[in-house]
Formats: C-alpha cells, structure tokens, sequence
C-alpha cells in the first residue's frame, strides 16, 4: 500500500510538473487581424483565430488542472508518509513545482506534449460550454494580453472604436493619413472637363483680366490650340503690375516651366514632387500623354487632412472626360518636366 502511494505521489506530481510547464500558443497577431485574414481565405488565421478565442479557457483549464494536482499531491503525500514528513513533502513541492516546471527540458518536453493533445484540448472545450462558463470565472493571464497593430485596417477599425478619446478632427486625419500613400492622383485631380485654361494668343486686357480673375483661380494652363498642349503657367499675381496699355499675349507673360505627373502615381509620389519643384500646379495626363486633368498642391492637402481648404482648383463631382487619343505631340513644350 505504501508502495502504491509513493509511486501515484510521484506520478501525480510529474503530471503537476507537466501541466505547469505548458505555455499555450499565442499567435503575435491580434484577434481582428486574424478576424480579417480568416474572411479572405487564409487557413492559417482560422487555425490561429480558433486557438486565440479559446486562448483564455485553455489557460483557466490550465489553472484548475494545477490546482487540483497540486492538493492531490499534497493529500498522497501526507496519506503515503504521515503527518509530518507528508506535510514536508508537500511543502517542498507547493515550493518548488513551479521552478522544476521551468527547466528548459521540462519545459520544451511539456510543451511539445501539449502540442499533440492542443487539438483534443479545444474539442472538449467547445464541446462543453457549461464547464467553460465555470472556468472563465478563473483568473487566467490571457485576459489583458497586449499586441501591436498588423495592418492598416486595424489601426482604422481601433481609432472608429475610440469614442471621445479623439476628436471628430483627428479621427479624419488619421483615417486619411492611413490611406494618403494609397490614393492616386486620379482621385483627387480636377477633371479636364472643368479645367479653366487661357489660349497662348490671348491679349491680356482689360476685359480678359476682369474673366480671369472671376475664375476664382490664381494659376491658369496656358494651352496651344486645345488642353493636350499646355505650354506654360499664367500666375494671375504677377499680372496686377501688368501694363494694361501694352498689348501682351499670354504668351510672354506665362511662366514656361511645365509640371506633368501621371494619374495612376500616388499622392505620396506627388506631394514629393510638389516639395522638390516648389511649384503649386501640376498638368495630369494618361500614357498617351493626353491630359486628363490638373493637380494643385491645395488637392493633396485636402485629401492628407479630409477637410476642405477655400481656395483655387477645388475638386469637382464631375465625371471625368475621357481625352482623346492622340499619341503624337501631346504636351511636348520646349521647356517641359515630368515629375
């Protein structure tokens, strides 16, 4: 009998051993990232997801399990040796459990164990709910676990679920700022079905002044016969010491620098170019070089801030016209640059 007792004393104590020496997996990734992966398809972030939402009734399993070994141990030590050595023993082994279950041989042993049974484990949790609803009275330390942020989306989704932490202003800056690298210039642009341009052979009189500047706009497209052959800027300022009694085109009073800018390049992409050339309008055009609309540094703001800056080329609900092909000799002035 005594026999027996010692030998289930240890095999109750190895098993206490065991059990405190398994650390269940946890995935880096966060519960709504795993959610997102899993919707489009990836087996892996279901696996993981499943672990993860069990992820706390496993470890308060694991609690009741390390309880209920450890007063087993106790009481066969005490029933195998008597009171006083029994009481030792268990004392020895209340002690010393949790440091044995940490040696790294232990501890990879006990959890490669666990890894074989992980599936069994989370059957039967989800088979019985009612011992589950039991367990997760049991303190466990899932409950609080913090991770980082894995994508976009979940940045997105945290700063929606922040309530009055942030104000309805930085919310929209920070959702635009998320999706301001992704955004093309095409999104953005005014079409060229909107676009105010003046003819290279305009004479800046009077009349013509009085037009352009109830456009509302402090930079016009200098055209040559039609929008797809922008040769210069006119900057509206530099007319107010304009001499009305000369007659000037807008021609000579343009500025002859051209910015052209693709519109599938992103607003990162553009905003750069705006800092690098110092300049506040952009010509857009396709592959064909066909303009397909105008780029001012005013429209990348608004689209980093979300809100609405008051001033020249605010964009339109137009729909977009589509240009004409004409693949030779669009937008091809002497004094041009890509950016």
């Amino acid at each position: 009998m005594f026999t027996f007792l010692v030998v289930m004393t240890v095999i109750v104590f190895l098993s206490l051993v065991v059990v405190s020496g398994v650390r269940p997996a946890q995935t880096r990734l966060s519960v709504f990232e795993l959610e997102r992966r899993s919707k489009s398809g990836d087996k892996s972030a279901q696996i993981d997801l499943q672990r993860e939402q069990l992820l706390p009734d496993v470890m308060s399993l694991q609690r009741v399990l390390t309880a209920l070994l450890l007063v087993l141990t106790v009481l066969l030590s005490v029933t195998a040796f008597g009171w006083l050595i029994g009481t030792a023993v268990a004392l020895v082994v209340a002690l010393e459990y949790g440091a044995i279950a940490r040696v790294p041989i232990i501890q990879h042993k006990s959890q490669k164990l666990y890894e074989h049974i992980e599936h069994h484990a989370l059957e039967l949790i989800k088979r019985f709910p009612f011992i589950v609803s039991i367990l997760r009275n049991v303190p466990s330390e899932a409950h609080g676990i913090h991770r980082g942020i894995d994508s976009r989306e979940e940045l997105q989704h945290l700063v929606d679920q922040s309530g009055s932490i942030l104000s309805p202003d930085e919310k929209k800056l920070i959702v635009h700022s998320l999706s301001f690298s992704q955004q093309l210039v095409s999104s953005v642009m005014t079409p060229r079905s909107v676009i105010d341009s003046i003819k290279k052979s305009e004479f800046l009189g009077p009349l013509t002044l009085d037009e352009l500047h109830k456009t509302g706009h402090s930079r016009l497209p200098v055209i040559d016969g039609d929008i797809d052959h922008v040769i210069g800027t006119l900057h509206l300022q530099s007319l107010l010491t304009l001499d009305i009694k000369r007659s000037v085109t807008a021609e000579k009073a343009m500025e002859a620098r051209v910015f052209y800018i693709r519109q599938d390049q992103t607003l990162q992409h553009s905003l750069a170019a705006f800092l690098r050339t110092h300049h506040h309008l952009f010509i857009v055009v396709n592959e064909f070089r066909e303009t397909v609309g105008l780029l001012t540094l005013e429209d990348v703001i608004e689209a980093l801030l979300g809100r609405k800056i008051i001033d020249e080329f605010d964009a339109h609900d137009d729909l977009r016209a589509v240009a004409l092909r004409n693949p030779r000799g669009n937008n091809h002035p002497e004094k041009r640059e890509d950016v």
